[in-house]
C-alpha cells in the first residue's frame, strides 16, 4: 500500500497551501498591487492634468486669436481713417494752393494792367509834350513870330482832346 500514500490527500497540507496562497496574495496585494495601482492613478492624474492644460492652452489661443483679429480689424479701420483724413487734408491743401495761385495771378494781372495804364498815360503825356513842342516850333516858324506858350498849349490840348474823343467814340 505504498502507492496509496503517494496519492493520498492530506487535508492539512491543502489547508497550509491555501493559507500560503492567501498570505502570498495579501502580501502581493499589500506590497505590489496597491503601489502599482497608486502609480497608475498618479500617471492617469498627470495625463488628465496635461490634457486639461492643453485644452486650456487651446482655449487661450482661440481667445488670443479673436483678440488679435479684433485688433487687426480696429487697426485696419484706423489706417483707413488716417488714410481718408490724409487724403482730405491733401485735397484741402491742393485747393488752397490753387486758390493762392489764382489770387496771385489775379494780383499780377491787376498790377500789369495798372502798370500798362500808367505807361500809356506817360506815353500819352510824352507824346502831348512832343506835339506841343513840335507844333509850337512849327507854328513859330510858320508865323514867323513867337506866340505865347500858354496860348499855344491851350490850343494844342483842346485839339488833342478832340482827337482823343473821336478815338473813344470809334471804339
Amino acid at each position: 500500500m505504498q502507492s496509496l500514500d503517494v496519492i493520498s490527500i492530506n487535508l492539512w497540507q491543502i489547508l497550509i497551501s491555501l493559507i500560503n496562497l492567501l498570505l502570498i496574495f495579501f502580501i502581493i496585494k499589500k506590497f505590489l498591487f496597491k503601489p502599482v495601482k497608486k502609480l497608475f492613478a498618479t500617471r492617469q492624474a498627470e495625463l488628465d492634468d496635461r490634457y486639461a492644460s492643453a485644452e486650456n492652452a487651446e482655449k487661450q489661443a482661440l481667445v488670443n486669436k479673436d483678440a488679435w483679429e479684433q485688433k487687426m480689424q480696429s487697426a485696419e479701420a484706423e489706417a483707413k481713417t488716417i488714410l481718408q483724413s490724409a487724403t482730405e487734408n491733401a485735397k484741402y491743401r491742393g485747393e488752397k494752393i490753387v486758390e493762392e495761385a489764382r489770387t496771385r495771378a489775379d494780383s499780377i494781372l491787376r498790377q500789369a494792367e495798372i502798370e500798362a495804364s500808367l505807361e500809356r498815360k506817360k506815353a500819352e503825356d510824352g507824346i502831348r509834350r512832343e506835339i506841343v513842342e513840335v507844333s509850337g516850333a512849327l507854328t513859330e516858324k510858320m508865323l514867323g513870330r513867337e506866340i505865347n506858350t500858354q496860348d499855344h498849349r491851350v490850343l494844342i490840348d483842346s485839339f488833342i482832346d478832340e482827337i482823343g474823343n473821336e478815338d473813344d467814340t470809334d471804339r
